[in-house]
């Protein structure tokens, strides 16, 4: 027997069924639409013109109802596509229906996918690319100028732009503020399908303006919460580059605060952007520039409210500092140490309702009276009183430290009355006594605090009369009735 003969039509019926079986298999695949209660498992593995896969990002992102991806099936292009997550969180798949995608990493619901396909397809290969991000609910709270729930358009989530990150959102709730520990941010985010409680991650910011570690900015997901508590404590050397940062408080915002104690104009002040100051609807004043302060300071302030008395003390300033989170803050400054030492930590970056409280010194030397005098804080201008014997008793605007003979010549100088070689020099002292004393008068001589001291706000020179003119006056007094009857007699032309 020819055994040749035999196998022969075995192998032209297998070859037969190996041509057909998968064209068959094939059609029933690529046309879903017949209806059949149950499609075979696909086992071709022949090449197919799929849709390419686009770039994955990162598996953090998770998604939710509003997403717009691309799903691609290997190999079976007809259910490749774009696909809208519903506001179920599900995707609507053509075969398997709704697919659960809600809280789920790419990966995750690629997974998903492919298992729901498990009874259609032959190890069903899936990848999904995300097109379009839903806008983000991100809420924020603590210390930030506009606490609140924000809404964020992420543009293009397959860049890193697109995603908001812990710096972006402070941003827009309106930067940080000056009470912010920025050491202890907290980020606290749900878990998947709310399993237990959020977890909470901690940011630390510090190291971001530091060291530059973006790591601690931390991309942000729905749902997220952000919690910038109160610092306990105010930190000078911190200070001003904590309100030099991105996310600090805009520099062009005014600022509403106080200024009382002892200046020449306490009172609520408006610190604006352009670095005019407004108080109560009266006019605008002009601030001196300063290129290298970012927001304004206390100096500005101090500035505004028409500079220090005499009386203050400046070793003790006080920032009364409201916070988020309830308790007030109390900052000291010593300006004394900005005078001597240059210390421009003590110039501390203000916020939004700050009260500045200049207390009254009980007692001040010359010395530091003559140096706080000329100081940025101190008022341009002075008042000292000239009264008596001079050509224009009263009041008279003067530069701080002017020497008393200065201040004498700036009322005119001695009139023809007075008594030339020696004045009463009175001075109003910080704790509150009156000093007086008798000072020789003698223009040739410079400043000097026996006989030409130099003049304080509200100093009183005294100018006595001369001796002729006590002892005419006198006389005039006297001799006033008879000149009076004198009068009378010449009226009648006696």
């Amino acid at each position: 027997m020819d055994l040749a003969k035999l196998i022969e039509p075995t192998n032209r019926a297998t070859e037969m069924m190996q041509r057909v079986l998968p064209v068959a298999f094939m059609g029933v695949i690529l046309c879903p639409s017949v209806g059949i209660a149950q499609v075979p498992k696909s086992t071709s593995a022949a090449p197919t013109t799929a849709t390419p896969v686009r770039p994955q990002v990162d598996d953090g992102y998770l998604l939710g109802s509003g997403d717009r991806v691309r799903i691609d099936f290997f190999n079976v292009p007809e259910y490749s596509g774009e696909y809208l997550v519903l506001p179920n969180g599900a995707v609507n798949l053509p075969q398997v229906g709704a697919v659960p995608v809600q809280g789920r990493t790419l990966k995750q619901a690629s997974a998903a996918i492919a298992t729901k396909y498990e009874p259609y397809l032959t190890r069903p290969i899936v990848t999904i690319g995300l097109l379009a991000a839903r806008p983000l609910t991100i809420a924020i709270a603590g210390e930030v100028n506009r606490p609140g729930s924000y809404t964020v358009q992420a543009v293009s989530a397959n860049a890193d732009t697109g995603v908001p990150t812990v710096t972006r959102l402070i941003q827009l709730a309106g930067g940080v503020t000056q009470s912010a520990d920025v050491r202890e941010v907290e980020v606290h985010r749900p878990r998947p399908y709310n399993a237990g409680p959020d977890a909470i991650i901690k940011v630390d910011l510090w190291q971001l303006v530091q060291t530059g570690n973006l790591r601690q900015d931390l991309r942000l997901q729905d749902g997220d919460s952000i919690f910038i508590p109160s610092a306990t404590s105010a930190n000078l050397d911190e200070a001003q580059r904590l309100a030099a940062t991105t996310f600090a408080t805009p520099s062009d915002r005014p600022l509403r605060i106080a200024v009382v104690g002892e200046v020449n104009r306490p009172g609520p002040y408006v610190l604006s952007p352009d670095q005019t100051n407004q108080s109560n609807g009266q006019a605008a004043t002009v601030l001196p520039t300063n290129a290298n302060v970012k927001v304004p300071t206390v100096t500005r302030a101090i500035q505004t409210a028409g500079g220090i008395t005499q009386s203050a003390d400046i070793r003790n300033i006080e920032i009364r500092r409201t916070t988020q989170a309830g308790p007030m803050q109390v900052i000291k400054v010593d300006f004394w140490s900005l005078l001597q030492a240059g210390d421009i930590r003590q110039d501390l970056p203000l916020q939004e309702g700050d009260t500045i409280v200049i207390p009254t010194a009980t007692a001040l030397n010359s010395t530091e009276a003559t140096k706080i005098a000329v100081a940025s804080f101190a008022p341009d201008k002075i008042t000292v009183n000239v009264v008596g014997e001079v050509v224009r008793p009263g009041p008279v605007q003067v530069p701080p430290n002017t020497p008393l003979n200065q201040a004498l010549l700036a009322a005119g100088g001695f009139n023809n009355r007075a008594k030339k070689g020696e004045v009463t020099f009175v001075r109003l002292n910080p704790n509150g006594t009156v000093s007086r004393r008798d000072v020789s008068v003698d223009f040739a001589q410079g400043l000097n605090e026996k006989n030409n001291p130099a003049m304080r706000n509200n100093d009183t020179i005294v100018v006595r009369r001369s001796g002729f003119a006590a002892v005419t006056d006198t006389l005039g007094a006297v001799l006033s009735p008879i000149g009076g009857v004198f009068s009378i007699i010449n009226l009648l032309g006696f």
